[in-house]
């Protein structure tokens, strides 16, 4: 038995555009203290795992490599997806890929967490669980009413309920309550347990995925065959279903740079410039002024400017759908 870090990369990171783009997303953007997110990720986790798994796609694998060879980490196996087909068959492709009793401890790569006590308590204990048998998932206190994430209720390590990203109310009265967490998406499991699971609440996904699975050339999934799996995320698939599931609540510093705000928040704790009322320049060393703004960030790259108020940061994935759709050599 291994305990395996899965780390899923295939991420885009859209509410971070124009930083963010499908050939660099948020994980490979060398801005946390000259380290990406990815990097920081493999070295969070080594201590607690005999390998690593990368889970990523066609567009960014060598992305990956590249952090990798800079954190000087020679050692890894990697699946690299022909298409996004989401968490549920990206799970399922690295506890197809080794013993059923490995551990799996699946974490996405492009969440920035600090490491320590906390950490270490939270992740053993998932571990424990896991190698009980159980399907363990991390709730993270909520410091605030967030909307941009997902909520698990719980009862110590019972789960109740999964629910949805909250509207503003709903999220306030899940604060107040104190039985609510973020999920932070991150798992436990053992692989064969997962897989059991899969099979019993989304056949087809299991099914399609062993199938792309077993047609892998080297590291490379077909393209054919991957298109023919349902895209369904873990807790839809296993999470919000299985009766196996467990919930560690996580007290470590956690946020999942997931927007502006997130960044925001990021550099100025990090002592990085921005003006009396609040408002920062980010990407441009042009002198910039602000006039009758507060709170407004300003996103410089070679091709693309966005200028936003940091409590609008979550509407930068409609612009980022919409240019998709009208200009996609912009994203």
């Amino acid at each position: 038995m291994s305990i395996i870090n899965v780390i899923l990369s295939g991420g885009v990171g859209s509410r971070l555009w124009p930083l963010s783009r499908k050939s660099r997303p948020k994980q490979y953007l060398p801005i946390f203290e000259g380290e990406t997110l990815f990097q920081k990720t493999v070295r969070r986790n080594q201590s607690f795992c005999q390998e690593i798994l990368i889970v990523g796609n066609k567009d960014n694998y060598l992305l990956s490599r590249k952090d990798l060879n800079k954190a000087g980490v020679a050692h890894y196996r990697e699946i690299i997806e022909a298409c996004p087909r989401n968490t549920a068959a990206a799970i399922a492709f690295a506890a197809f890929s080794g013993d059923p009793r490995d551990i799996l401890f699946v974490t996405p790569s492009d969440h920035l967490i600090q490491p320590g006590k906390a950490y270490s308590e939270a992740v053993n204990r998932a571990i424990q669980l896991a190698v009980e048998g159980h399907v363990v998932t991390f709730g993270l206190t909520p410091k605030s009413p967030e909307t941009g994430f997902g909520y698990i209720e719980a009862n110590g390590e019972e789960v109740v309920s999964f629910r949805e990203k909250p509207d503003r109310p709903t999220a306030e009265v899940f604060v107040k309550s104190g039985d609510f967490f973020w999920n932070s998406g991150m798992f436990c499991s053992r692989a064969e347990v997962f897989l059991h699971e899969l099979a019993k609440y989304e056949p087809e996904v299991y099914e399609k995925s062993l199938e792309a699975f077993n047609s892998l050339e080297g590291a490379f999934l077909s393209e054919e065959l991957s298109l023919a799996i349902p895209s369904i995320s873990v807790d839809y698939a296993v999470m919000e279903r299985t009766d196996k599931i467990k919930m560690v609540s996580a007290a470590f510093d956690w946020s999942d740079m997931g927007s502006f705000e997130s960044i925001y928040q990021y550099l100025s704790e990090q002592g990085y410039p921005k003006d009396d009322l609040g408002n920062m320049v980010i990407g441009t060393d042009l002198h910039t002024e602000f006039t009758g703004l507060t709170n407004t960030i300003l996103i410089h790259t070679e091709d693309a400017i966005l200028v936003l108020q940091k409590e609008n940061a979550q509407e930068v994935k409609q612009i980022y759908e919409r240019l998709e759709r009208e200009k996609p050599g912009l994203v």
